[in-house]
């Protein structure tokens, strides 16, 4: 059996890879943007100055301060002065929440649901096949990242799963799949797992992310894939409602949605 794909170690080093095409600030905002959402990039973490960020993704220094300049005012770096100074990425709290809601609004129902489609097509694909492929090496590290994600806050849950979800995509030894996860969370896995601010759902996931353990060791590549896809499913479904909310109250955040208690039987 090769090799499998490893994810996690070529996350970090993939933001700041030369961009392809002309480096535009547009594309240098949009690479930043989607690590600091996706968790990739941490809340308080000091980013290269504008000459070592313009150097690592081979754009002009002009165009890196101009992306900076354009994450400050949306909230997502501030800029302290100093020797000790520098850009830190600030997406916490309520930043984070408005940053959230406005991106779900911007959705439509269609567009949600359409993506829910062929996110669930690929990352089910992926389990499916890594059900197949994957080494009994290959399981005992994805057991010890799930013994070792914290799954206490929203964010680390988040993050965590993203993480769940590119190893899993990686073990299906295929590099074409584990880049569009990587691409399909980097355009819309900040929202889809949004669910997660809810503690019953975080321990939800917690046990379809040990199903879906138990199915890749039984090399049962359709329970595999029926767990993925029916968990994305119900993640988009929540979307859905909580995106009704925000339409009728947009002020208050969809965050306020997890003070309503959930039913018993309620599934990520």
């Amino acid at each position: 059996m090769p090799q499998s794909i490893r994810a996690g170690s070529g996350t970090r080093a993939a933001i700041f890879a030369p961009l392809d095409g002309a480096g535009r600030a547009e594309l240098v905002l949009q690479r930043l943007t989607d690590a600091i959402v996706l968790g990739v990039l941490h809340d308080g973490e000091r980013l290269p100055s504008e000459a070592e960020l313009a150097r690592q993704l081979g754009v002009a220094t002009v165009t890196a301060r101009e992306a900076l300049e354009i994450l400050r005012r949306n909230k997502l770096v501030h800029t302290k002065r100093g020797r000790d100074g520098g850009s830190f990425v600030t997406f916490a709290g309520r930043g984070a929440n408005d940053f959230q809601d406005e991106r779900l609004l911007a959705w439509s129902r269609v567009q949600v649901r359409d993506f829910g489609v062929h996110y669930s097509a690929i990352a089910g694909l992926a389990a499916e096949l890594a059900a197949d492929r994957a080494s009994a090496a290959d399981i005992d590290n994805l057991e010890r990242i799930l013994d070792r994600s914290d799954a206490l806050t929203a964010d680390a849950a988040r993050r965590g799963h993203g993480t769940f979800r590119l190893e899993v995509a990686a073990l299906s030894q295929s590099a074409r799949l584990v880049r569009e996860e990587l691409r399909l969370q980097a355009e819309f896995g900040s929202l889809l797992w949004l669910s997660l601010s809810e503690p019953l759902r975080r321990e939800r996931c917690r046990a379809v992310q040990r199903e879906t353990v138990a199915a890749l060791v039984a090399e049962n590549g359709a329970r595999a894939r029926q767990l993925t896809v029916n968990q994305i499913t119900d993640s988009i479904e929540w979307l859905i409602e909580a995106k009704s909310i925000l339409e009728q109250d947009p002020v208050s955040p969809m965050q306020a949605r997890t003070t309503t208690p959930e039913p018993e039987d309620t599934r990520l």
